[in-house]
């Protein structure tokens, strides 16, 4: 019988990972695939790639198969001899089917059908899903917080009779529901690489990705603004407007506040289940210029000797 070389059916080295194995009988099986091969023989070569991958994407299997490539014999016209008394550990028979999907050379060793199944093998009956397509989309925190539609430009791959790999622009609407956290993937059922032999098309696996805002900061649903009040704001207290991602509010600074001190409004953060909340960061700062007058009520201030803010100051 004649000796069949996997690993050049499939145009990789006998060293070549798992990984490599897959993407090349992928590449393979795409360029000789029935459905859109116009190559000679296409039908038979991809049976033949199909064969080749039956066999190494098995560790079992392949492990065999190495060995007999260096054990075997094989004459000066191609033909090929198991080592004596030679039989596969992996031998899979089947009386119902006489279809002849395999050479020979696969029955001899591994047995008829060898357990593989058609739905990953050769013939018309092939079926290759398409491959999923993933990107990133960046939303606005608005948008993700009333939900809105966005316009999505994305290059899905698809592969030619040759079974070269191309790629191609594609441009859809996407819905970005009312809440979505950053980070989440949204899947879009059906938008990714086309599939073959009637396999289903790939999906399409979007990243949301939040854009900077000039005024909020965001933790999860949370969000945060800081608010920066005068020195006498934060002594004697005051009420201050600030904006929400649903509409301004008044906030009440209580008397004696101090920088980095927190004010939580409840449920006025991010939309969900439940809804975040919203945080008034207190920032307090001094006024760009002092005046003469003010100047002088600072020093009635400095002359009251309060005790300094900075606890080692105070200790003996």
């Amino acid at each position: 019988m004649e000796f069949k070389d996997y690993y050049q059916l499939l145009g990789v080295e006998p060293s070549a990972t798992a990984d490599e194995i897959k993407k090349a009988y992928k590449r393979q099986a795409r360029r000789y695939h029935p459905d859109v091969s116009k190559e000679k023989n296409a039908e038979q070569k991809f049976k033949e790639v199909a064969e080749a991958y039956e066999v190494l994407k098995s560790d079992d299997k392949r492990r065999e198969y190495d060995l007999l490539r260096t054990q075997g014999a094989r004459s000066g016209n191609g033909q090929f001899t198991p080592p004596p008394g030679w039989e596969s550990a992996n031998r899979h028979y089947s009386s119902t089917s006489d279809s002849g999907d395999f050479s020979d050379f696969f029955e001899s060793l591994f047995g008829r059908k060898g357990g593989f199944d058609r739905a990953q093998g050769a013939g018309d009956t092939v079926r290759m899903n398409g491959e999923d397509v993933h990107a990133e989309l960046a939303v606005l925190l608005e948008e993700l917080h009333q939900g809105s539609e966005q316009a999505v430009q994305l290059r899905v791959p698809e592969a030619d009779e040759r079974g070269l790999v191309s790629h191609r622009i594609k441009k859809l609407k996407v819905k970005v529901p009312a809440g979505t956290a950053e980070g989440s993937v949204l899947r879009i059922k059906g938008q990714g690489a086309p599939g073959m032999g009637g396999g289903r098309q790939g999906d399409l696996l979007l990243k949301i990705r939040l854009a900077p805002h000039p005024l909020f900061s965001v933790d999860g649903r949370d969000i945060s603004l800081v608010v920066p009040v005068l020195p006498w704001e934060a002594a004697l207290g005051c009420k201050v407007t600030t904006p929400t991602l649903q509409h301004k509010t008044r906030v009440s600074i209580p008397p004696g506040s101090q920088s980095g001190q927190k004010l939580r409004l409840n449920g006025l953060g991010l939309a969900g289940d439940p809804p975040g909340d919203f945080y008034v960061v207190i920032k307090v700062v001094m006024p760009s210029t002092i005046d003469d007058k003010a100047k002088a009520l600072y020093e009635q201030l400095a002359a009251r000797g309060d005790a300094s803010p900075r606890p080692w100051e105070n200790q003996p």
